[in-house]
């Protein structure tokens, strides 16, 4: 399962591309905005930092608007994938962004159904929303089961759509994506410090200080 970080913040991206494992960068305009920061400039300083997929919103409206909005992203670098809302404009202009090979991410998923269109209109990744979907239905599985939804529905007929776990809160929506099978998780920055810790490691690692003193 790959890992992108979810996050705007510059600082945030350049400390975790130490790290050796970010694969990708998602980000949107309200991430953007949060850090006052031109989209251009943002994503042009990501693209020097991370080698891999990095998303770039368009907003919402017409096909033709937002394959003219995305046009201009991709030649930022190659590495830009645009990501599209879940709309029936969203739809069509995945599938023309797809013809030019243009990598593509619909966000904002939130069934089956609407999986099945963006890998239909040849998206590269599909986005289900895991906490907003928990958060809506009141439950702490309901993202989960869709990710297991997806993918069963995927392999049946291969498509080859990668599935991002997105809006992930807590470590435990890391370990439902991989359970699930998804291809990514998009993890916010405070959540990947959160995965490298366990109490019986700072417990043991707490152990092995006071043997080395004695």
């Amino acid at each position: 399962m790959l890992f992108f970080i979810d996050t705007a913040n510059i600082e945030e991206i350049r400390e975790s591309s130490t790290w050796g494992i970010i694969d990708g960068v998602t980000t949107n305009p309200s991430l953007i905005a949060k850090e006052g920061k031109n989209l251009v400039d943002v994503i042009k300083e990501i693209t020097g930092l991370i080698d891999g997929p990095i998303s770039a919103e368009v907003q919402e409206g017409s096909a033709e608007q937002m394959v003219e909005e995305a046009f201009g992203y991709a030649r930022i670098h190659p590495n830009i994938t645009i990501k599209v809302p879940m709309t029936f404009e969203g739809i069509k202009a995945t599938k023309v962004l797809s013809g030019y090979n243009i990598k593509t991410n619909v966000t904002l998923v939130f069934s089956v159904a609407q999986a099945l269109m963006a890998a239909k209109a040849g998206a590269t990744f599909v986005s289900p929303f895991m906490g907003r979907l928990d958060d809506a239905t009141g439950t702490d599985t309901a993202g989960y089961e869709l990710l297991e939804d997806i993918r069963v529905a995927f392999d049946n007929f291969g498509y080859e759509t990668m599935i991002i776990a997105a809006s992930i809160r807590h470590t435990e929506h890391v370990k439902q994506a991989a359970l699930a099978g998804s291809d990514v998780a998009t993890i916010p920055f405070k959540v990947l410090k959160q995965m490298i810790e366990h109490p019986l490691t700072t417990k043991g690692l707490q152990i092995f200080r006071d043997a080395a003193k004695k």
